[in-house]
């Protein structure tokens, strides 16, 4: 018999209770309950960026693995029905406080994130740059109970998701039109295709349906002939309608939205009837739904105009978007085009813009100068819609200048686009990426769909911007005429396409102007065209502002001319003088030129081929950098100048931005993204010679990157023109605006009342 000591019995209970414990509760990292959050800029129903109360701390959560499944888990946990959508890369602008959750992975049916495996609490390599936002649908349940469960609408069942919408087409015009415009209305309910009952359908639930698929208006159909062909389906022995029809599996019972909700998963929804045993569609039919499209997918002309009041318009465009349907929100006010700044910035908003376009409603409404920063005036802030407007300038809004708004705070929109096909038109082959190869397209060919390539002579830019924007890869940053090193794929070497001209903002290479029959004398083959296309782009912006605070005369001597004579800076004229007697007549200005796009603005060419010029003692990077023009107001050249590229650097950038081009010691040159490059008024060949020019009103001009050597995101605003006047021994510089900075009104307005004062003088 074994003797214990005293007090041992003690320290043997207390060790078979933590085995006891221990069995009780297996050893599992299962973190106590957390809180969730969203913050940021959010929409009506539940859309932010997620952040997390972890001990005592509120962080976010890094986008890095995250998925629907994740965010599905967030929105119930948050008290909502379900998710429509995830962002990434802070949509919802940065957060703060530590990053608790990186690389969540959840299978969907958590009750909270904590649950989802994840590298661990705070460890992470994000920064706030990588927070993740949420879009969840649906009213928020009582008490914020994840565990509510109800009957009836969807917007009160833990767990059912609307995914997708489409239209079934029925009729023949209808399967054979593209996009597909009418037919019945289908939903993806939890994996699960479902026919929504025509039994109280209403033209708010149409309207909705419509902006999902990118159209911006529904239109009246009559529903008579279908619900013929629909009794006479029923009636076909060899129709399996009439089984299908009897379950309520196949029904969406009821839907009432409003018509200004942005997804169909944001209306109340019931997908089966209340009572247990009642029919979903008792003597109905599927909803059919008829949609109009916007006029960049209209066939023909004359279509599609707005109908709004004149005066209560605001125009607006998107600018900079990677793809179609997207980009930085900017609006025509008191003639000068500017921002939107994204306080209280939401989907009902961007909708209206999407609509207005001629788009769906918006997918997403992106905040924090997601698509670049814009130039210029910031027109509205505090923009509140409630759906129904045909115009953003029919919503609330408020002066930004009121808000203390910047462009790092310009709002952005993604749009529900039409389902046109376009990517299955055209292929990149034999390229070392996807994003790269030889450009071939499917044509018609003696009747008959056939792959080919498209001839490489006068391919430039434009075309191959068009081809990136159709495969849904962003921008071109190269067009190549010739593609020696890349193989075409077998039997589509045949050039089926050629004197291919895109404006560059058409949505498929078929649409752009071509030759009838083909005329290509390189004869394809290694001078087929090619492309290479890139997510994100530069986009270079000249201050007009400084050019017209900068501009003067000076009368230069020839002796100290040389160096600029050599690089042909100076008119024709100065060939024929005394050289080194006499002068030459200069009009000098600063130039500062901004790269406000979402890429570094490098040059084509690497260091190796850069040339050198002795008498100057620099490398040109880029030979032609900027043209500079003198145009009568009838727009003949006057005079002309250009400027080499023997400087491309970070001159200066914004609080925050490291400097990282500069010339020094035959450093890389380029232009950051927000940073700008300064040519001072006072160095060589920053001028246009007028010596030549007889006194008189003209128009100034400056066209950067002019022959489009580098790609940017956006052309429009290359050119800054300035109204020029000269009297021989002064010169007056005014109204210098970017090409795209004012509606054509009121250019059209200055140029005439310019005409008009040099006639009366």
């Amino acid at each position: 018999m074994t003797v214990m000591p005293a007090g041992s019995s003690h320290v043997l209970l207390v060790l078979v209770l933590v085995l006891v414990l221990c069995w009780v509760a297996p050893s599992r990292q299962e973190p106590a309950p957390v809180q969730l959050r969203l913050g940021g800029p959010r929409g009506p129903a539940g859309e932010g960026r997620l952040e997390v109360l972890y001990q005592g701390r509120w962080g976010t959560v890094c986008d890095d693995g995250f998925d629907f499944h994740a965010a599905t888990v967030a929105c119930r946990q948050l008290g909502y029905t379900a998710a429509i959508t995830w962002t990434h890369s802070a949509t919802y602008g940065q957060g703060e406080g530590p990053i608790w959750l990186d690389n969540v992975r959840c299978g969907g049916s958590e009750g909270s994130l904590a649950e989802c495996a994840h590298n661990g609490w705070g460890i992470s390599d994000c920064h706030h740059g990588e927070d993740a936002g949420v879009v969840c649908s649906g009213q928020r349940l009582p008490g914020n109970s994840p565990q509510a469960t109800a009957t009836g609408h969807l917007a009160e069942v833990l767990g059912q998701t609307l995914e997708e919408v489409r239209l079934k087409p029925i009729l023949a015009r209808a399967k054979m039109s593209m996009p597909v415009m009418e037919g019945a209305v289908e939903v993806k309910h939890n994996g699960r295709w479902r026919q929504a009952c025509d039994a109280n359908w209403t033209r708010n639930n149409s309207r909705v349906v419509c902006g999902m698929l990118g159209f911006p208006r529904e239109k009246h159909v009559n529903t008579s002939f279908y619900r013929k062909l629909w009794n006479k389906k029923l009636k076909d022995p060899n129709s399996s309608l009439k089984t299908l029809s009897q379950k309520n599996s196949f029904w969406v019972h009821r839907v009432r939205c409003q018509g200004s909700e942005p997804h169909l998963a944001r209306c109340p929804v019931q997908m089966a009837p209340p009572a247990p045993r009642q029919h979903a569609c008792p003597q109905g039919m599927h909803a059919i739904v008829s949609c109009l499209p916007g006029p960049a997918f209209q066939k023909g002309t004359g279509k599609g105009k707005n109908k709004t009041a004149p005066g209560k318009v605001l125009p607006v465009r998107l600018r900079a978007g990677t793809h179609a349907g997207e980009g930085r929100v900017e609006v025509l006010r008191h003639g000068q085009w500017g921002t939107v700044c994204d306080k209280q910035w939401d989907l009902a908003a961007a909708s209206v813009v999407c609509r207005q376009l001629g788009y769906g409603t918006a997918k997403q409404a992106l905040v924090g100068a997601r698509m670049g920063q814009g130039l210029g005036p910031i027109h509205m802030s505090n923009v509140q819609c409630t759906g129904h407007e045909r115009s953003l300038g029919e919503c609330r809004f408020q002066d930004a200048e009121q808000n203390g708004c910047r462009h790092e705070a310009d709002a952005a929109v993604r749009c529900h686009m039409p389902f046109m096909d376009f990517k299955s038109q055209v292929r990149l082959a034999g390229g070392r990426n996807p994003e790269e190869g030889v450009v071939e397209v499917l044509v018609p060919v003696q009747g008959q769909l056939q792959w080919g390539a498209v001839c490489g002579a006068q391919w430039g830019l434009n075309e191959a911007m068009v081809v990136c924007r159709q495969l849904g890869l962003g921008f071109a940053s190269h067009a190549l005429q010739e593609t020696w090193y890349w193989a075409g794929s077998p039997g589509a070497s045949q050039v089926v396409m050629s004197g291919v001209r895109c404006a560059g903002t058409e949505l498929a290479l078929q649409q752009c102007q071509r030759h009838g029959p083909v005329h290509c004398p390189s004869g394809g083959g290694r001078f087929s065209a090619g492309v290479t296309c890139t997510a994100h782009a530069p986009d270079l912006v000249m201050n007009a502002q400084l050019v017209q605070e900068t501009a003067y005369l000076e009368d230069r001597p020839l002796g100290l001319l040389y160096c600029a004579h050599e690089e042909r800076c100076l008119s024709r004229s100065a060939d024929n003088m005394q050289w080194p007697y006499g002068h030459r007549r200069l009009l000098r200005f600063s130039s500062q030129i901004h790269n406000l796009g979402r890429a570094d603005f490098r040059p084509r060419m690497g260091r190796h081929a850069w040339t050198w010029h002795q008498c100057h003692r620099h490398f040109h990077s880029i030979e032609v950098f900027t043209h500079y023009d003198l145009l009568t107001l009838n727009g003949s050249k006057v005079a002309e100048g250009h400027k080499a590229s023997f400087c491309l650097e970070d001159t200066n950038c914004p609080e925050g931005l490291q400097r990282r081009f500069a010339c020094a010691n035959f450093g890389e040159q380029g232009v950051s993204v927000g940073c700008w490059d300064t040519y001072r008024h006072d160095i060589d060949c920053q001028w246009i010679d007028i010596t030549d020019v007889p006194p008189g009103s003209y128009t100034f001009q400056v066209v950067v990157n002019p022959k489009h050597e580098v790609a940017e995101s956006d052309f429009s605003n290359n050119v800054m023109r300035c109204q020029c006047k000269y009297d021989g021994q002064r010169v007056w510089m005014h109204g210098c605006h970017t090409s795209d900075a004012y509606g054509a009104d009121v250019v059209s307005d200055m140029e005439r009342r310019e005409r008009l004062a040099n006639n009366l003088v």
